[in-house]
């Protein structure tokens, strides 16, 4: 076992220490010191900002507060530190995501920020720049990772999922058991990957492109799965939100095209089946992450149900599938998955 697939076999006992570990005690208390700092009525907004995966994750996090309505937004770090920083002052409660806490983008937000910034840390490194500079901090523990990120990813996704539970009031024993039920559906994917894996891989691989699509917080395993297939198969690869995909890029669609389908249920499950209904009638091929049974059938349709039917939490489990068939099309393509070869897994520049 390579040790990307190995670190991908490690996520269902990462998500529950980090489940755990929010559950009570000083994880717990962190979470509520979040919401305390909101509740005081100091800051008129939430901005959650980081780079790569980590800016998924933000995006993700934005749609669980703003459902709550809780004012937030989302700035990719880079751009907030060369274009943006006007909008960080007093009356803004900043959650910094990194992963590693090294980024340097992040790590130069914090160097230019005013004292009177209250910095909010989600991070997987106790020990890292981010933490020391934070007011409080939410720490995952996925463990170490080394390669393509795929435990930090569903670990730190889950973080943001259980903040926002907190600002909603709805962290509790039932929304405890939705989150094991779905480590449980991710153990599911990773034991019974060969009924489904060598069909996935064929739908998608081997292509000169892959245009992934979804809509909402699954959005960030979206844009997790394109940076993945870029990353570990070296093939270029697209992340679009469901409208933007109907705004323009369908034109692309002709037999042959590629196109990853994320559609959970929810407000948007009808628009993204549509979607799926129009690549398959212009001669593209979809693979189709969903919760439901699709009534759809086709030759060029190949489909995995995955039995979790809470959307924001459907986020953890949807990326599994793709994390295993960005392991197996890697190895077909003769690369060493999750390794990189022109940079590194911190980045430490620009």
């Amino acid at each position: 076992m390579n040790k990307f697939l190995n670190e991908i076999e490690e996520q269902p006992e990462a998500l529950n220490q980090t489940l755990n570990y929010f559950a009570e005690g000083k994880g717990n208390e962190s979470l509520y010191q979040v919401v305390a700092l909101w509740q005081s009525g100091e800051y008129d907004k939430i901005i959650f900002t980081g780079m790569g995966s980590s800016y998924f994750i933000s995006y993700a996090a934005t749609c669980l507060l703003n459902r709550s309505h809780i004012k937030s937004f989302a700035i990719n770090a880079g751009e907030l530190l060369h274009y943006q920083t006007l909008l960080l002052d007093q009356s803004t409660l900043l959650i910094c995501i990194s992963q590693s806490g090294e980024s340097f983008e992040i790590v130069k937000i914090l160097e230019k920020l005013s004292s009177d910034v209250t910095v909010v840390a989600i991070c997987n490194e106790p020990d890292s720049t981010l933490l020391k500079k934070a007011h409080v901090s939410l720490l995952s523990k996925a463990g170490k990772e080394e390669m393509t990120s795929t435990k930090t990813f569903v670990s730190t996704y889950l973080v943001a999922y259980l903040l926002s539970l907190v600002f909603a009031g709805k962290f509790n024993d039932t929304s405890v058991t939705e989150i094991e039920t779905a480590i449980q559906a991710v153990s599911g994917l990773l034991n019974n990957r060969d009924q489904w894996l060598d069909g996935a891989v064929k739908t998608i691989a081997p292509a000169p492109f892959v245009q992934l699509v979804g809509r909402g917080p699954v959005f960030a395993s979206v844009q997790q799965s394109a940076l993945m297939l870029m990353e570990a198969t070296r093939n270029p690869a697209s992340a679009l939100l469901g409208g933007e995909f109907r705004h323009g890029p369908m034109e692309m669609i002709k037999p042959g095209s590629r196109v990853v389908m994320f559609a959970p249920s929810g407000v948007t499950y009808s628009q993204s089946m549509t979607a799926t209904c129009d690549v398959l009638k212009f001669g593209g091929k979809v693979l189709l992450i969903t919760d439901q049974v699709p009534a759809i059938k086709d030759d060029n349709l190949f489909s995995i149900v995955i039995p979790c039917t809470n959307e924001p939490l459907f986020a953890i489990t949807s990326v599994i599938p793709m994390q295993l068939i960005v392991n197996q099309w890697s190895i077909e393509e003769k690369n060493k998955p999750g390794d990189f070869t022109r940079g590194a897994k911190v980045t430490s520049i620009e």
